[in-house]
């Protein structure tokens, strides 16, 4: 059964600032991440920063790959905590934070998908390497077109928001 589909999705602070850190880092390459959390409502508690994998390595500036290996690790790390894999992230260095025809043809459909890029428009405030940036979020259904979902910062939770630590 498919998961339902969000309405909106709640990123905590710190979540939010580990998903900056780890996308702007990977520059001037994609960088990626898998979104662990949970639905009803859907809310991302943990990042979990992968490499990208994607062969061969100079395409890297414009293509991200997860490893399997990866992908298999956070599920059992998440199940193992009542999370789930939520979706991904990635970074767009150099173009807008749109899903592009390979982002949506390599996804999993039904999917979350947050990309960081670059932002477009004036009076948009840049981020810590003077480059403005902007995050948005997707809604990536089975079939059909990549559908724009709301987001928003949320600091209520008790809930650790950090970077996992290997065991």
């Amino acid at each position: 059964m498919d998961p339902p589909t969000p309405e909106e999705l709640c990123l905590g602070r710190q979540a939010l600032t580990v998903l900056e850190a780890v996308l702007l880092a990977a520059a001037p390459e994609e960088g990626c991440a898998l979104l662990l959390g949970r639905r009803d409502p859907w809310r991302i508690d943990h990042v979990w920063p992968c490499l990208n994998a994607w062969e061969p390595p100079p395409e890297r500036r414009h293509r991200f790959a997860l490893d399997p290996r990866e992908q298999l690790q956070a599920q059992k790390w998440a199940r193992e905590r009542g999370l789930t894999v939520l979706g991904s992230a990635h970074s767009h260095p150099r173009s807008a934070p749109l899903p592009s025809a390979l982002d949506r043809a390599l996804a999993f459909a039904p999917t979350l998908m947050l990309i960081l890029g670059q932002a477009e428009g004036p009076g948009v405030p840049a981020a810590s390497g003077g480059e403005a940036w902007s995050l948005a979020c997707w809604w990536l259904p089975e079939h059909g077109p990549p559908r724009p979902l709301a987001w928003r910062m949320d600091d209520s939770s008790d809930v650790g928001l950090r970077r996992h630590a290997s065991s």
